[in-house]
């Protein structure tokens, strides 16, 4: 969209670029990381082990091109071993294929710390080449991942799990209305029937264990008549189901972690009583009702 210099679009991108300033944002990369860039994408260390036969699809948001995770699900069989009703394997991007540690890019990487999502452009945590292009999952193309091999439950909790390194190649991407659509409609393939499944069943553990997710509106930016609009969204269930995928992929590695004492991890505490009372003084002063006895999630 074009804007006029004195509009109101044109003032507050110049607005947003003075925000970037001010944070030192790094916008541009530097030419000799751009250089290590796409010489690793040239000469990857690639892993042996071929994972290609697996159907995996990809599940992000409109028009993104950094794919970086990937699922396949089927309900498990007497091959996978007693106590098992389902087997996901999920394919987490392997970037660090691309990048050499101590090089320039893991040194720009670090000082990045992550992707920056501003009003008017992204900020990528990875050169291009890298995040949207040679690691990227996107459909047809074979790259390496990280692929987790989970068996869950009929309760979906976890029976056994491994991680290795493979080749994979996407065969499908959605987005999650897509998803959302084909579930409700029936049609949808089994992975993402089955994601419903799981995803629910995750849901349930989640309440079980203490864990509360609010489903807040996605807050969306959008250029408009010359000028930017805020939308707000609400989630899709098909968002929490592969969410509830991505954290207990993130639970079994800790799992993993702490059988081999090895890792960091992040945890939360329960909520203590002076937390809660503070909490239902609150529920109280707004007018939601709760009753005794029903749990603070």
């Amino acid at each position: 969209m074009h804007t006029a210099p004195d509009s109101p679009g044109a003032r507050l991108s110049a607005v947003f670029a003075q925000v970037r300033a001010e944070l030192e944002v790094r916008e541009e990369f530097p030419e000799p990381v751009l250089a290590e860039a796409l010489a690793a994408v040239a000469s990857p260390v690639l892993p042996e082990r071929d994972a290609t036969v697996l159907e995996l699809v990809t599940i992000d948001p409109p028009g993104s091109m950094d794919l970086d995770q990937a699922l396949h699900i089927t309900r498990a069989t007497d091959a996978d071993g007693p106590g098992a009703a389902y087997r996901l394997r999920y394919a987490i991007a392997d970037v660090p294929a691309y990048v050499a540690p101590g090089g320039a890019v893991d040194a720009e990487v670090r000082l990045r710390g992550q992707t920056i999502y501003c009003p008017d452009i992204r900020v990528p945590l990875h050169p291009t080449v890298i995040s949207e292009e040679a690691a990227s999952l996107l459909p047809g193309q074979t790259c390496p991942a990280f692929v987790w091999d989970v068996l869950l439950g009929p309760d979906g909790e976890r029976v056994a799990a491994q991680v290795s390194r493979a080749m994979v190649r996407s065969a499908r991407r959605y987005t999650y209305a897509e998803v959302q659509e084909l579930v409700d409609a029936g049609t949808a393939e089994e992975t993402l029937l089955l994601l419903r499944e799981v995803g629910r069943l995750r849901v349930q553990r989640e309440s079980e264990r203490g864990g509360a997710s609010l489903p807040m509106p996605e807050q969306e930016v959008h250029e408009h008549e010359g000028g930017y609009a805020v939308r707000l969204r609400p989630l899709l269930e098909a968002e929490d189901w592969n969410a509830q995928i991505s954290l207990l992929t993130g639970m079994v590695a800790a799992e993993i972690m702490l059988e081999g004492g090895v890792g960091i991890l992040r945890t939360m505490p329960q909520a203590d009583e002076g937390a809660v009372r503070r909490f239902r003084r609150q529920a109280r002063a707004l007018g939601v009702p709760w009753p005794e006895g029903m749990a603070y999630r």
